[in-house]
């Protein structure tokens, strides 16, 4: 019961180091990743105590784990050695281990995955509505509001707008788009929507 909140304090601390000037931004899911490992290095430790057959044992087990496909939050991974960790405390009987990491790991990972920003869908948006474009921007932009949409503008003319949007991924495009559609009841609209995909 001490052991562990430590481990997780101190993973904290090297996770949240003061960046130094010109290094690359941290992603909030390696930062969780290697608060995690602290815990999950905590609980193997208590596992293995001072039997060398556990620690081969789990050297043995870890290597079992095969990433075949691509992992895209580290987070998984670390669960998978979460889940490995409790399973070697549970064989060997220390079931009182298994049961506080188990809830000690749930509850960090809750409480870790709370600040992670909200992950969004990335496209370029272009919107024709003939010579009332100039005049629906502000309504369009207003309904990209209402859906909790990012957006800046890209171009803008007479006839066509384009806006570089990060949509929630709970929002449909569809919505949006029938919204957008709304706005001109003639139908003249025309609404495009371009999936943007990371680079890297």
């Amino acid at each position: 019961m001490v052991r562990l909140p430590l481990a997780a304090l101190l993973g904290t601390a090297l996770a949240l180091r003061p960046k130094r000037r010109g290094t690359p931004p941290r992603q909030p899911a390696v930062v969780q990743t290697q608060i995690m490992l602290a815990v999950v290095g905590s609980v193997i430790m208590l596992v293995v105590g001072s039997s060398l057959a556990r620690a081969f044992g789990i050297v043995g087990a870890a290597n079992l784990i095969r990433y075949r496909s691509k992992i895209e939050d580290p987070k998984d991974a670390v669960v998978m050695l979460c889940a490995l960790a409790v399973g070697l405390a549970s064989g060997v009987g220390i079931y009182a281990l298994a049961v506080f990491s188990t809830v000690f790991m749930v509850v960090a990972l809750w409480i870790i995955e709370s600040f992670e920003p909200q992950r969004r869908k990335h496209f370029s948006l272009r919107i024709k509505a003939g010579k009332n474009t100039e005049a629906l921007k502000p309504k369009i932009e207003s309904i990209l509001r209402r859906y909790k949409s990012e957006f800046e503008l890209r171009t803008s003319s007479d006839e066509e707008v384009s806006y570089d949007v990060q949509v929630p991924l709970e929002v449909q495009t569809d919505r949006v788009s029938n919204s957008i559609l709304g706005l001109d009841p003639e139908g003249r609209t025309a609404v495009e929507w371009s999936d943007q995909k990371k680079k890297g």
